[in-house]
């Protein structure tokens, strides 16, 4: 079984979140020094689309680390004209996971403490606190040993993987440079801030078992 915190419920900050927790949009909190990535493309800031908490049992490393993700996005009522294809990929150079402290990134940073965020559908700018609830996945399935599983097993077994968490068993196969553990699933659309990845998105973020680097990637049907 693998360590899984499903996300809940999302809640809107009223001021600024500075502590080192979990969520999503703001401005990251940042640990040992502003490290903004910057699109391969557009050669400007990604988008911070949010901070996650690395509990030892999701990045093998001690307490007190965040992992940092951030997306190329356009601006808000520019989407659609904005949007990067390159983004889904991990090696697309359109998107970004970062860890502090401790962590390694290859792609360009500048030292900006705040960039852009996440917004509303209105273009107002989006911060979010989530409820986590600990729980366990069950371990990962080949695609062939997921498709020799019984109709009824196969449904529970996809229908428990379905979920907006955070650690927890991927469905998907993991890129291939790893070995990596699951960090993020999300599906990106109908979420209370805009997110525009694809049609039907489901984002996932991954970090390397030794928590030292990470990888984001879309899968859109």
């Amino acid at each position: 079984m693998v360590a899984v915190w499903r996300i809940v419920n999302y809640h809107q900050a009223q001021a600024p979140v500075t502590e080192p927790v979990t969520k999503f949009g703001g401005q990251p909190t940042w640990l040992t020094g502003p490290q903004w990535p910057i699109s391969q493309g557009w050669d400007t800031p990604m988008r911070f689309v949010c901070q996650i908490a690395l509990e030892p049992e999701l990045a093998g490393a001690g307490p007190g680390r965040l992992a940092y993700v951030f997306i190329t996005h356009g601006d808000h009522g520019r989407d659609v004209e904005d949007f990067d294809p390159d983004v889904i990929f991990a090696d697309g150079g359109e998107n970004a996971v970062l860890i502090q402290p401790g962590g390694t990134f290859d792609g360009p940073t500048s030292p900006l403490s705040s960039g852009p965020t996440l917004y509303h559908s209105d273009g107002s700018p989006a911060e979010y606190t989530v409820d986590l609830v600990r729980g366990e996945d069950p371990d990962h399935l080949t695609h062939d040993a997921y498709l020799a599983l019984p109709p009824a097993e196969r449904d529970r077994y996809f229908q428990t993987l379905d979920q907006d968490k955070i650690g927890g068993t991927a469905l998907q196969d993991a890129p291939k440079n790893g070995p990596w553990r699951l960090l993020l699933r999300l599906e990106a659309n109908w979420k209370p801030f805009h997110l525009n990845l694809g049609a039907a998105p489901v984002a996932f973020a991954f970090v390397s078992t030794d928590g030292r680097y990470g990888c984001f990637l879309v899968e859109d049907s």
